[in-house]
């Protein structure tokens, strides 16, 4: 893969934005994929995005669950698998 491809894929996925809000501070914002992170483990209860709120500094972690791991996917949220596939 050539730079201008990978900085064009970089690009396309900074371009989607999702909504969120803060839990401690009840802030609502817009964050870019590369502020979120998705955690998939191997049930419902270990399945979880996170980000850090641009308003208050508070490290949030929130469930996801099918839609929600789709829709971040989707957008280019960087994604850690926490079980073994095999």
């Amino acid at each position: 893969m050539t730079d201008a491809m990978s900085n064009a894929m970089d690009n396309a996925m900074d371009a989607a934005v999702f909504k969120a809000a803060c839990p401690d501070c009840r802030g609502c914002f817009e964050l870019t994929a590369g502020a979120l992170r998705l955690a998939i483990g191997a049930s419902r209860r270990t399945t979880f995005y996170s980000f850090t709120c641009p308003a208050c500094g508070a490290a949030v972690r929130k469930p996801a669950g099918e839609r929600i791991v789709e829709l971040l996917t989707g957008g280019g949220v960087r994604t850690l698998r926490l079980y073994s596939t095999a």
